[in-house]
């Protein structure tokens, strides 16, 4: 099967895991069937300046960034460090994380859930 980029479905989340702006997911995914029911996301991910990812707790799934662009602050249970493009964060179940752009440049991200 192939999915052509005019039939990703693209959704708009106002304070996304109560974090600040707007967040832009472009979906890959139909559902968590075509994960073979392993997970329930595949999506890219864009942070314009100033948006966030409000930082949460991940209990029975795991959920991983590969950055594309941009640099973001990743929440890392509670240590703040630098993310920038080529980087991939992993929060395992029974962790927290959360991601903010404090840039003036758009941050992309492919974000993939995957239960545990």
């Amino acid at each position: 099967m192939i999915r052509r980029e005019n039939e990703c479905t693209v959704e708009y989340r106002e304070h996304m895991r109560d974090g600040d702006g707007t967040v832009q997911l472009t979906g890959f995914i139909k559902g968590p069937e075509e994960l073979c029911g392993k997970g329930r996301l595949f999506s890219k991910i864009t942070l314009q300046p100033g948006c966030s990812i409000g930082y949460h707790l991940h209990d029975t799934d795991s959920e991983l960034f590969y950055i594309l662009s941009g640099t973001a602050e990743y929440n890392d249970n509670g240590t703040v460090c630098t993310v920038s493009a080529g980087d991939v964060t992993v929060c395992p179940p029974g962790e927290s994380h959360g991601i903010a752009n404090r840039t003036e440049k758009p941050v992309e991200l492919i974000a993939v859930i995957v239960y545990a």
